[in-house]
């Protein structure tokens, strides 16, 4: 069978069922993991997508001809995977998802020991090669592995307990939007044990995404969640994508509160109690986080965007916290991974603790840095787009390269960058307390990009 190499990406396996990702390629992919990393045991798991038992059928019949065993997890979300890996000490973990692509996609995430990710620079193009080519080592006299199902979830849910005091939690009222994903189990276990009112929405996992894709980035997809903080007047609302490695905020005016704003937000809730420690966050907006973690004592750590940077450079620094404006936050006690369950946690402990309404503590940082969001433009040529601007900007401003390029004014600055898998360069601008010129700065760079 002849296979597409389309679903390989810079950091994960992704494409449509079954024309770029289906049983032939997760079995050969289960083989390449072993053949590559010499693995004896790994974590095996699936979301909620209809094709997730049979890819994941396929991957562990992969992984055991090659004599690994298999300790299988069930229905997750991709943190569960995470958590397993680092938690049995066991050799890698292979996540089956599209996280928040539309159901008739599929695809893999996968980690080493230590849940160390295996990204294009990591491992992945090996895999890639050797799944492609269908070319293995030859398996002479190894012993099938075994498949253990095991149940995480006690433990996990355990771990996640430990980033908040539930004594200074307050009965606070919560929408959940699980968007018919992976993370409505979750949310079930963890009300057993918090003081919150829940209020679910969604909250059965169901594969045919009845109510929409679950990917709360998507405007179109905020009110769902927002109408019902509205109408039960709670304080506070979440929703997650399909795999839950991501939580996306709304306060309780069903205002959507973006990513950026949350990571100088949650580095409060370690430098607390880790004063001192270092923060790593990404170059696409910055000073919000800069001047949050600064104020709090903490020391802010800029590192290039994507996870397989984060959480090496958070090894490196042996940062506590790390996060994105991509609403993708990553804990030093969480194997240094990503999670989408820990930050709502820390948030709910935090407006516990200050006794005043989520509008009120987020709004001085969105009135003192206004940003555009990010927006994506398709053009011919993206290097020469992103020479123009910067012989344009670069010799008035201060350029930096951690991530693309950013160059920074006294009031104003704005991160372009290239996407990894299309023709489209990503704009980001932010300004201080001055909308007007964020509108201006925007408009003036958009007219050139697109022009």
């Amino acid at each position: 069978m002849e296979l597409k190499r389309d679903a390989f990406k810079a950091y994960d396996i992704r494409g449509k069922y079954p024309e770029e990702v289906n049983e032939e390629l997760a079995y050969r992919i289960g083989r390449s993991f072993v053949e590559l990393f010499k693995a004896k045991k790994v974590a095996v798991g699936h979301d909620i997508r209809l094709s997730g038992p049979s890819v994941q059928a396929a991957l562990v019949r992969g992984l055991t001809e090659m004599g690994c065993d298999v300790v299988d997890i069930g229905q997750c979300g991709t943190e569960m995977i995470y958590f397993a890996t680092a938690y049995l000490k066991i050799d890698g973990g292979i996540m089956i998802t599209a996280s928040h692509n539309p159901k008739e996609y599929n695809g893999m995430k996968l980690v080493r020991e230590q849940s160390k990710p295996i990204s294009s620079d990591t491992g992945l193009k090996d895999i890639e090669e050797r799944a492609i080519t269908g070319v293995f080592e030859p398996v002479i006299g190894v012993t099938a592995g075994t498949v253990e199902a095991v149940d995480i979830m006690p433990e996990y849910i355990k771990h996640l307990l430990t980033y908040v005091d539930i004594s200074a939690l307050k009965p606070l009222k919560i929408v959940a939007n699980t968007g018919n994903g992976a993370a409505g189990p979750i949310i079930n276990e963890l009300e057993k044990h918090l003081p919150f009112q829940f209020i679910k929405v969604f909250n059965e996992p169901d594969g045919n995404f009845p109510n929409g894709v679950p990917n709360p980035i998507l405007e179109e997809n905020r009110e769902a969640t927002a109408k019902v903080i509205r109408e039960t007047k709670a304080d506070i609302g979440i929703a997650w994508d399909g795999d839950f490695d991501r939580c996306f905020m709304f306060d309780e005016n069903g205002e959507f509160i973006e990513g950026y704003y949350m990571v100088g937000f949650l580095a409060k809730a370690f430098l607390s109690k880790l004063p001192g420690s270092k923060i790593i966050y990404d170059p696409r907006l910055t000073w919000n986080t800069i001047e949050l973690v600064e104020a709090d004592g903490g020391t802010p750590v800029m590192c290039k965007s994507g996870h397989a940077f984060i959480k090496e450079r958070m090894r490196k620094e042996g940062a506590v916290y790390g996060g994105e404006m991509s609403a993708h936050h990553y804990f030093k006690d969480f194997s240094y991974c990503d999670s989408g369950m820990i930050p709502w946690l820390l948030v709910l402990e935090l407006i516990s603790r200050a006794g005043k309404p989520f509008s009120h503590l987020m709004s001085e940082r969105m009135n003192r840095y206004p940003i555009s969001g990010e927006i994506n433009s398709k053009v011919v040529d993206a290097k020469a787009v992103i020479a123009k601007i910067e012989a344009q900007y670069g010799p008035s401003g201060t350029v930096t390269k951690v991530d693309g390029l950013s160059i920074e004014y006294p009031q104003w600055r704005f991160n372009l960058r290239m996407s990894n898998t299309e023709p489209v360069i990503r704009l980001n601008v932010e300004t201080r307390e001055d909308a007007a010129l964020l509108k201006e700065k925007t408009d003036e760079l958009l007219a050139i990009i697109r022009g």
